[in-house]
């Protein structure tokens, strides 16, 4: 394992020339293009172009190094290697006597981050942060709390003379104040290897003048310096001059630097608080701690960068999550709207019977006598399981009279659960009890057609006579319209009387009932229900199948096709809105990624790991389905309120809208992903390349 004195020793340290080199590159060469899958060869790629040719060099700590060479010349190139943006195509680095080549990415940005310092020709600074947080930027991925890491960057950038612009952003400042910010920025976890590539190139002369008095106090101060130039004046400035032309080290004027140590006498730079301890290189194959961001402060800071680019961006911002409001919103009413119909439409088809079965006695298919049901057969139906109730019936045509008015209606005597059975309500009056049915109370209930032809122009018949057969019964209620069941008898001209009242009173010739009408405890329980009846009378009757059971086959299936259908539809209402959603979410994500491609390789220069880019993407992604949906679900909800106050028939579920808000996350992170991952993986050098 690498240690951690080691790095220590020769990245702060004041080692001479005679020592072991901080930076050792021997035979580098770097080229683009060329052989492997896609190549020239196959015309997909052009020849390769190689822009370093065999570099051997030595670095050691607290040199002021200056790379000077035309445009074109490798410089760049170079200077990107030896800060572990890019990776050599032949050769060895030895950064403190180990392979740089042996590092993986973590490893990579652990070193950029704990020691080198970035200071480049076109700033590089993040637009939307403030020159404090764009200082701040390597500390938060060197996980220093964020109070710790705000005043460091105030004291860098007061002694930058800087303390009056902390909270100005890039475009509030000038080239040379943008330039004092990266050299903070630079300085913030250290700094112990200042990178400065064409740090005047962009500045007048005075900034520029400024800048490089900057960087003499730090080299003063003990930083290794590695200037990247193609100015020669500005080049003389440092204590070792490097020539490089057509990616070949032509010249290597050490002078005195050989000699140059930290000197605490030249140094202008005030006392900072040391960071913590580094901790040790990743050797692969190992564990380590690389002492990185923790996974709340890179949450944090993802959520604080999130907001603040929504804010900056509300138009996109806006129409992004419009489509994530509309889909969640649709989702909850249509949801709630189809709930209500699917509601309203069951209990439609629960009059016609879905839960029903009718019992009654036949001859057996052998041969013999129909078969006898008691009230005991009754009795132990009621309790099985799948039933929930059992309504025996007896009905014919009986005269009816009142006065001088008579007609022949459908008598229809049952239990005081028909209105229940049949899913029928009770318009005026009351319908009889179970005890006025046990004692045999001589009461009628009327259909609407048969209330219109005795009593028309009474409005309230309640309490009158009528003679059914030979029998007086008194009126108590009114049975809503309902209509003719699929050609059967009008229920509207029937008159309904107690099962008990009308064996004693009406049907005394009447050994069992007519019929008896089961009721099923669900429709999803009816064919259930049927064989447990079947095999129980069975039994009861000693094998003989004397009896008939039949169910409403057709209304089940009904139902059943019906209940599919909505679900269908609903589903699919669903999952397009999501989808919509999604997509709309992983098009502003891509948006993101390329407007923020130079911003990803500034982070990934301060030290930012791939999962901590990730993070910061999918951080933003859940922040846009999280607010989207929120709002979507308010949305929904005074809807559903405005459609409830309209008459429409409308059922809110908490599973529901609780289901659909984390579909929409959890489709915008599906979805944001991909170009998350693809910001993940990004190069530094081409990121930082981006625009």
């Amino acid at each position: 394992m690498v240690s951690t004195a080691d790095i220590d020793s020769s990245i702060t340290g004041t080692n001479s020339a005679n020592g072991p080199p901080l930076i050792s590159l021997r035979g580098v060469r770097k080229r683009y293009g060329g052989a492997g899958r896609g190549s020239a060869a196959h015309g997909n790629q052009p020849p390769a172009v190689e822009v370093l040719h065999g570099i051997d060099l030595d670095i050691h700590a607290g040199e002021f190094v200056a790379i000077v060479g035309a445009s074109g010349s490798g410089k760049s190139t170079l200077m990107h290697l030896l800060g572990c943006l890019d990776r050599p195509s032949a050769g060895t680095y030895h950064f403190n006597g180990h392979d740089v080549a042996s590092l993986d990415a973590d490893a990579l940005a652990w070193l950029r981050r704990e020691a080198f310092g970035f200071v480049f020709q076109g700033y590089h600074l993040v637009a939307t942060d403030s020159a404090s947080e764009n200082v701040q930027v390597p500390a938060v991925y060197a996980g220093l709390p964020e109070a710790g890491r705000a005043a460091r960057a105030a004291a860098l950038l007061t002694r930058l003379g800087m303390e009056d612009k902390l909270h100005h952003r890039p475009s509030q400042l000038s080239g040379g104040q943008q330039q004092r910010v990266s050299i903070a920025r630079a300085l913030m976890n250290g700094g112990r290897i200042i990178l400065a590539d064409e740090p005047t190139g962009a500045l007048d002369s005075k900034s520029g003048a400024q800048v490089m008095a900057l960087l003499r106090e730090l080299a003063a101060a003990g930083h290794t310096v590695i200037l990247i130039t193609h100015d020669r004046g500005v080049a003389a400035q440092a204590r070792r001059v490097i020539e490089i032309r057509d990616g070949c080290i032509v010249a290597d004027n050490a002078g005195e630097a050989a000699q140059v140590t930290a000197r605490s006498d030249t140094a202008v730079l005030p006392a900072l608080p040391m960071l913590p301890a580094l901790p040790a290189l990743q050797i692969p194959g190992r564990t380590h701690a690389d002492g990185g961001a923790t996974l709340l402060t890179d949450i944090r800071e993802a959520a604080r960068t999130a907001w603040r680019g929504m804010r900056l961006n509300r138009v996109r911002t806006g129409l992004t999550l419009l489509g994530i409001i509309i889909g969640v919103a649709s989702v909850i009413v249509m949801l709630a709207v189809g709930e209500g119909a699917r509601q309203r439409v069951m209990a439609q088809m629960g009059t016609l019977g879905t839960t029903i079965m009718y019992l009654g006695s036949r001859p057996p298919p052998t041969g013999g006598p129909a078969g006898q049901l008691t009230p005991e057969d009754l009795e132990a139906i009621a309790v099985l399981p799948s039933i929930h109730s059992v309504m025996p019936v007896i009905g014919d045509p009986i005269t009816v009279r009142r006065g001088n008015a008579e007609r022949q209606l459908y008598v229809f005597a049952a239990s005081e659960e028909m209105p229940a059975v049949h899913h029928w309500q009770v318009a005026q009056g009351r319908y009889y009890t179970a005890a006025e049915d046990r004692n045999l109370a001589p009461l009628v209930v009327l259909g609407h057609k048969a209330r219109e032809h005795f009593f028309a122009g009474m409005a309230n018949p309640l309490g009158q006579q009528l003679l059914i057969g030979n029998s007086p019964f008194e009126v108590i209620g009114v049975m809503a319209e309902r209509g003719a069941d699929s050609g059967a008898q009008d229920y509207d001209n029937m008159v309904f009387i107690p099962y008990q009242a009308g064996r004693a009173r009406v049907y005394q010739a009447q050994t069992q009932p007519d019929y008896v009408v089961v009721q099923a405890a669900s429709s999803a329980q009816v064919h259930a229900a049927e064989a447990a009846m079947h095999a129980l009378l069975l039994a009861r009757h000693g094998g003989r199948e004397d009896f008939s059971i039949g169910n409403a086959a057709a209304r089940l299936q009904a139902e059943v096709a019906t209940r599919r259908s909505m679900s269908m539809m609903l589903g699919l209402i669903a999952a397009v809105s999501l989808l919509v959603g999604g997509i709309g979410v992983m098009n502003v994500m891509l948006m993101t990624v390329r407007e923020r491609t130079r911003e990803i390789g500034i982070r990934m220069a301060a030290g930012a790991r791939q999962r901590d880019i990730l993070r910061q993407f999918l951080t933003e992604a859940t922040m846009v389905t999280v607010m989207g949906g929120a709002v979507g679900l308010a949305a929904g909800l005074l809807v559903g309120a405005a459609l409830i106050a309209a008459g429409v028939p409308t059922v809110f579920s908490v599973s529901a809208m609780a289901g659909a808000f984390g579909c929409a996350v959890a489709t915008g992170l599906v979805f944001g992903y991909m170009p998350a991952r693809t910001a993940a993986r990004l190069d530094p050098v081409v990121a930082l390349a981006g625009e």
